[in-house]
């Protein structure tokens, strides 16, 4: 395929995830800004409240998309699927109010986590989760902005709630029927840890996804960066790299994904692990990436 990848999506990375405690997040902000193979930002509730004016001056300039996470205040205590209803309605508030911010700084999507939910309780924990997402989703369509949730393990490290893309499919089916702003974000890097390969999460989830993250996971027990760590592609005893990447890209193409019309977001999701610098980590990613995309075309899909 001799056409970049940038032509049929738009690819981004998590500063605060790439370049974790950097002491200047916004030289950090402004370097991203201006590199150009990057096209899309993911920021989160801190980046956006500590660094508006990096936002103002290097992202609208460098016509740079914006993505407001809400992990860390999903993550904050907030479940979005606590069972308590009056918990879970507090959680919505603090979840409502960060829409509001997120529209201050112009972001076009808004995503968050499951929450986490034992499994003995999930029907109940789908119904909590689907009041919360519609109350979101309600909240963003005025703004043009997409509520998107993002698939986690089940059962290894953040065990959320969603979890198997069947369950996903499910409760976006449901979520659809009362708004139409809202979407699945699926993760390359979670996909080992839910025990589902590229070709079932992609085919299963194809009419809710909207968004796109590529990283890597440590599974086996005992090794190094065990967990949702997202170490870099190739690190040792994990499960991606560029075999792994082609494939995902394979499946994106065979489903429809590459749309030069209205490209996807596709980011990075790396961390450097203790040692490592955080340039060469995200230098892995973009050379990661630039290979399997280098050894796609319609002769050699591994599928």
């Amino acid at each position: 395929m001799i056409d970049t990848i940038q032509k049929y999506f738009r690819v981004g990375t998590i500063p605060s995830v790439s370049f974790p405690g950097s002491a200047n997040m916004a030289e950090v902000i402004r370097r991203l800004g201006a590199d150009d193979y990057f096209s899309y930002l993911e920021l989160d509730h801190e980046l956006c409240s500590r660094h508006a004016e990096a936002l103002t001056r290097y992202l609208r300039p460098g016509h740079l998309s914006l993505c407001y996470n809400a992990h860390s205040v999903a993550f904050s205590g907030n479940n979005p699927c606590d069972l308590d209803e009056d918990r879970r309605r507090a959680a919505e508030t603090r979840l409502l109010n960060a829409v509001e911010e997120a529209h201050r700084f112009g972001a076009e999507a808004f995503t968050l986590p499951p929450g986490p939910c034992d499994i003995r309780d999930r029907a109940d924990g789908l119904r909590q989760l689907s009041r919360t997402l519609i109350a979101l989703s309600q909240k963003a369509e005025p703004y043009g902005m997409r509520v998107e949730l993002e698939l986690f393990d089940y059962d290894l490290d953040k065990c959320g709630l969603i979890g198997p893309a069947p369950l996903a499919a499910e409760l976006a089916a449901n979520v659809r029927e009362s708004v139409p702003n809202f979407g699945l974000l699926v993760d390359l890097s979670h996909f080992p840890a839910i025990g589902e390969d590229s070709c079932f999460i992609l085919r299963t989830l194809r009419p809710y996804i909207t968004h796109f993250h590529m990283g890597n996971i440590v599974i086996r027990e005992g090794m190094p960066s065990y967990g949702d760590n997202h170490p870099r592609f190739g690190y040792p005893a994990s499960e991606n790299d560029v075999k792994e990447l082609l494939h995902f890209l394979s499946v994106l193409g065979r489903e429809g994904f590459f749309c030069e019309d209205s490209p996807y977001p596709l980011t990075f999701e790396v961390r450097p692990q203790p040692g490592e610098d955080p340039d060469i980590v995200l230098a892995n990613a973009k050379r990661t990436l630039n290979r399997a995309w280098s050894l796609i075309s319609s002769e050699r899909i591994p599928l």
